[in-house]
């Protein structure tokens, strides 16, 4: 047995010895040991160096809020994470852990050197230290900052573990398992209703895993736990341990993580590593306890130094003694039982040191028949000890003043100042929180969602308190939910329930000069950070918490934040609510990518969506590519091409004769109603009044401020009926934006919006030969003068329902036929076939943007960025300028919008015959100095196809009114030259898109 391991003592099976190694060390524990549990139980309260001043740290919490021992952790090829916190890291056979932020060793680091010289780094020293001279920024600041940032070391194998998530629908979630939670779910558990109750720890109990010695209605409190537990299940409550509540979110939706095999040494491959959880509850009881205050005083950060709760549950849980010679700092009633439970325990405690001019006459008895020395009105100055504390420093306090000093030789200091009730998760509510003076804390009042809260989380102190307030909000939220709930109530013999004062009525910051005395562990943030905060102007409690960092720690300021109120609050001579609360954002605890993730990763890292036409796409060998969630075929190559050779024969085969594309992920959107056409009008730059059913007009869409959304050829197929085409990618958010409009600022138009992307399978014919392929298939006459360009019909091809539209995205002859989704591949195959005769080639996604650039088509959020307006994109003739009002219209006006200089859209040919890099920025100036004055970007560059050079399109200041000029590209190995041009490179009037007339085409008129 270890040196520290009492017998008898905990719940750690000592039978079942497990081997684990820390540092390179080899220790062991037993089965239900943590890290920290096991390392405290050698004598090893190192366990890892401060981020910014690198000072010793050791464990100094139990639980996930503990902000010191974070370490790494390895359990084999690519399973290694970083910042796992030692105290809830459960040890199995073969662990390995490391500790960080330390170099070269952890007993040895030179990064102590910040300590010595923390002068430089006090609170904003990055606002300051890093501004001159700004010579230095690149080659001195920048690698120092980025080497020394970070807490950890970022893994670098990808990880083998897989993760997963489910949805569940409950009538009542329990958050927190401990005395509170359990009476919460038991009264809750009534008449059918569903239960789950949720805990982060290994097994439920809470507070009372670490007080054996109460008694519940009769019974000790571990064997009532397994009682409840049994009762629990037989009344078909879910138990979730190792599952942490990490956020709690709109109409009662809260994400759980669970833990699954971070305890198991090894796990079946089907297992998941980490569950996530989304809990959509009828009624929420928030039961998490309450969470010890650490004191703030001079070297309160060293190893050995820890809050007095926590050792009580080393011991009483884990069966471990953190020190043999003690000594209790406190200003609450509860650090004396633990003082106490370590004098039974063996330790000889050395003082119980208490701020407060006097305590119960029951606690000055039980230290006096324990033999402990007792200090009451006196504080903690200073600790000493270099990897672990050594002695306190303590001073008699005399009417507000410091009297002498008495120096406590100790191996632990015990500190509790208070406790805080663990409000995270009804903060992310947005539940309004109270101030309580006497408990010098925030209190919850009120919150938006159907939750309550009980226990110590609402300043109830004591187990039988916290038993039976959780019982009446069990059947509160029973009843909440129509039914009648258990009826229970309990008594305990043993409740050690405390009183302490406020952590306004305690000193800080006592000792002068050079005093180290720490509320953010993790941050290394000081109370003489805080207060020189304030002095440098610093109001708001957000402020000051941005300024030093504190509470931006990994355990999201468990540990400091009410400690850090206080103190800016007292040099701010202003009450507390007054300066503010900072903001609890989720996770409520550190939660792996992988748990977020879930199932997203690999070929599941999106959903992705496959038109009809995709399997025989993949059956012909199409590269494919991702377009927002679409798989679309990207090129066909043949024969071993190149993606560059395989393009340039799709576009000279459809330019010359005819090409079929997969043009199925086409956003649709079906507009009908009464006042369809009014909503049309309203939405898009183009005027619709006028456009005759059976004809098409390319359709504009911009947002409020002018600026370009999205596009795409709509077709009018009734008085009252819109086809509406969009961009891929902008589907959903066009028709959320038409939805917006219609139902909020146009709730008196008669009009329903329709998704109809994937009701239609979509395939278009591009080509001289387009109309000859197509027309025995169809009863519409395919000439220019029956159903010219721009038109549409709703008919049948091959026998199917269809819908015809003549449009065109290469310059060619083109139709784009729908037909119901489930029919896409047997009229692409039946088109296919019959297009051998013209030597058809299937074109993918690649050639498609070279055959639409040469034509000077643009594509929205490649061509534009956002801040284009029809007019930058040369496109006004698309703006209905006699329309009294649309979507943009005022925006378009704004001076800014029309002012001289704007960046528009142009095309470019190199003078070298060079392909141009998307996204290169263009200057007018190739001589000046760096940096340049950039004037405009390249948006879309080919270098195949079919004209005879590269071209390209790009966005330039001015640029329509700089046709002909030459402009520069840098790059990194030379400047190319390119000469302005306009955006059509092939056929600029249009002819190709006209159908020759022939007696091949004849068939009904449309």
């Amino acid at each position: 047995m270890s040196q520290y391991r009492v017998s008898g003592k905990g719940r750690v099976d000592l039978s079942k010895k497990i081997n684990f190694t820390f540092e390179g060390k080899s220790y062991t524990g037993g089965q239900g040991d943590t890290v920290a549990s096991a390392l405290l139980s050698h004598g090893v309260h190192l366990m890892g160096r401060s981020f910014k001043y690198h000072r010793p740290r050791g464990a100094v919490a139990a639980g996930s809020e503990e902000p010191n021992a974070l370490i790494g952790t390895r359990r084999g090829p690519g399973r290694f994470e970083p910042n796992t916190r030692a105290t809830v890291q459960d040890i199995y056979e073969g662990l390995q852990t490391n500790a960080q932020n330390k170099y070269p060793s952890l007993k040895f680091d030179v990064g102590a050197v910040n300590d010595a010289a923390y002068m430089l780094f006090s609170a904003g020293f990055y606002y300051k230290t890093f501004m001159w001279p700004r010579s230095f920024w690149d080659k001195v600041y920048e690698p120092f900052i980025r080497a020394a940032a970070g807490l950890g070391v970022s893994p670098t194998e990808e990880d083998p573990d897989h993760y997963a998530s489910r949805n569940l629908h409950i009538d009542v979630l329990v958050v927190g398992a401990g005395p509170t939670g359990i009476a919460a779910a038991k009264a809750a558990s009534a008449e059918g209703l569903s239960v789950v109750i949720v805990d982060e720890n290994r097994e439920i109990g809470g507070t009372l895993l670490s007080e054996p010695q109460a008694v519940i209605d009769g019974i000790p409190a571990w064997a009532w736990i397994e009682q409840e537990l049994a009762a629990l299940k037989a009344q078909g409550v879910k138990v979730m341990t190792r599952t942490t509540a990490i956020g709690y979110y709109n109409d009662n939706l809260v994400g759980l993580v669970q833990k699954l095999t971070d305890h198991l040494p090894s796990l079946p491959a089907d297992t998941p590593r980490e569950r996530m959880w989304r809990v959509r509850a009828g009624q929420v009881v928030l039961a998490q306890g309450a969470l010890e205050k650490p004191l703030v005083f001079h070297g309160n950060d060293r190893p050995g130094v820890m809050l007095a709760g926590s050792a009580q549950t080393f011991l009483n849980r884990y069966g471990v003694l953190v020190g043999k010679r003690p000594v209790v700092l406190t200003a609450h009633d509860s650090a004396w039982y633990a003082a106490f439970d370590l004098a039974d325990a063996g330790a000889k405690v050395q003082a119980i040191v208490d701020v407060r001019d006097g305590v119960s006459e029951a606690l000055i008895a039980g230290a006096r028949d324990r033999n402990i020395p007792v200090r009451l009105s006196y504080t903690a100055t200073a600790t000493k000890g270099r990897l672990r504390v050594k002695s306190l420093r303590v001073n008699r306090m005399q009417g507000g003043t410091v009297g002498a000093a008495e120096e406590i030789s100790c191996d632990a200091v015990l500190m509790s100042g208070g406790w805080t009730p663990s409000l995270h998760l009804f903060s992310h509510t947005k539940g309004k929180l109270a101030w309580d003076d006497d408990r010098t804390t925030f209190l919850p009042e009120m919150t938006p969602e159907d939750c309550v809260i009980a226990g110590a989380s609402r300043g109830l102190w004591g187990i039988e308190a916290a038993l039976n307030d959780g019982a009446e909000k069990g059947r509160a939220v029973a009843a909440a939910l129509g039914k009648a709930g258990n009826a229970v109530s309990y008594t305990v013999a043993e409740d050690r329930t405390g009183s302490g004062v406020s952590m306004k009525e305690l000193p800080t910051d006592l000792s002068p000069g050079k005093a180290k005395a720490f509320v953010d562990y993790q941050n290394d943030v000081t109370a003489k950070d805080l207060r020189l905060a304030v002095r440098e102007g610093m109001r708001s409690i957000e402020h000051v918490k941005r300024y030093t960092t504190n509470g931006m720690a990994t355990d999201q300021g468990k540990m400091s934040n009410i400690n850090g109120l206080n103190i800016a609050s007292d040099a701010l001579g202003r009450k507390q609510p007054q300066v503010g609360l900072t903001t609890f954002r989720p996770p409520y605890t550190p939660t792996s990518f992988g748990a977020f993730a879930g199932y997203h990763r690999g070929s599941h890292f999106e959903v992705t969506r496959k038109t009809q036409i995709d399997a025989w796409a993949e059956e012909n060998g199409a590269v494919f590519e991702p377009v927002s969630q679409w798989r679309r075929a990207w090129y066909f190559p043949k024969g071993g091409e190149s993606m560059d050779d395989a393009v340039r024969r799709e576009c000279a085969t459809t330019r010359k004769s005819l090409g079929i594309f997969d043009a199925s992920t086409l956003g649709k959107i079906e507009v009908v109603g009464p006042d369809a056409v009014e909503f049309m009008n309203r939405m898009y730059t183009n005027p619709w009044t006028k456009l005759g059913v059976g004809k098409c007009r390319y359709g504009l869409l911009c947002g409020d401020d002018g600026f370009i959304r999205d596009d795409g050829v709509i077709g009018r197929l009734g008085q009252d009926k819109f086809h509406v085409t969009t961009t891929t990618g902008g589907a959903a958010r066009v028709l959320n934006m038409m939805e917006d409009y219609l139902q909020t600022e146009w709730p008196d138009l008669n009009v329903w919006l329709t998704s109809t992307t994937e009701e239609w399978s979509t395939i278009a014919l591009n080509g001289p030969n387009a109309a000859k392929l197509l027309q025995p298939f169809t009863d519409v006459t395919l000439t220019e003068e029956n159903f010219p360009h721009m038109s549409c019909v709703e008919c049948e091809v091959a026998g199917m329902p269809a819908r015809l539209f003549r449009v065109s995205f290469t310059g060619e002859i083109g139709f784009e036929v729908n037909v119901p989704a489930p029919m896409g591949r047997q009229l692409w195959e039946t088109l296919w076939e019959a297009g051998q005769q013209y030597g058809i080639t299937a074109y993918g996604t690649e050639t498609m943007h070279v055959l639409r650039a040469e034509k000077g088509y643009i594509i929205v959020g490649q061509d534009t960025d956002g801040t284009v307006t029809p007019y930058d994109a040369g496109m006004g003739w698309a703006v209905g300028k006699a329309k009294p009002d649309f979507v943009g219209k005022r925006g378009l006006a704004r001076p800014d919008l029309v002012a001289e200089g704007r960046k528009q859209l142009v095309g470019l040919v190199t003078e070298d015959g060079s392909k141009l890099e998307e996204g290169a920025q263009i200057v007018f100036d190739a001589s000046q100095p760096i940096p340049m004055k950039m004037v405009g970007h390249v948006t879309s560059s080919y270098d195949v196809g079919t004209t005879d050079q590269p071209i390209a399109l790009a966005l330039v200041e001015g640029g329509h009114s700089r046709m002909g000029e030459t402009v520069f590209i840098p790059m990194p190995d030379r400047t190319i030259s390119a000469k302005i041009t306009g955006t059509i490179f092939v056929d600029p009037d249009n002819a190709k898109l006209k159908i020759p007339a022939s007696a091949e085409n004849k068939g009904v008129a449309a």
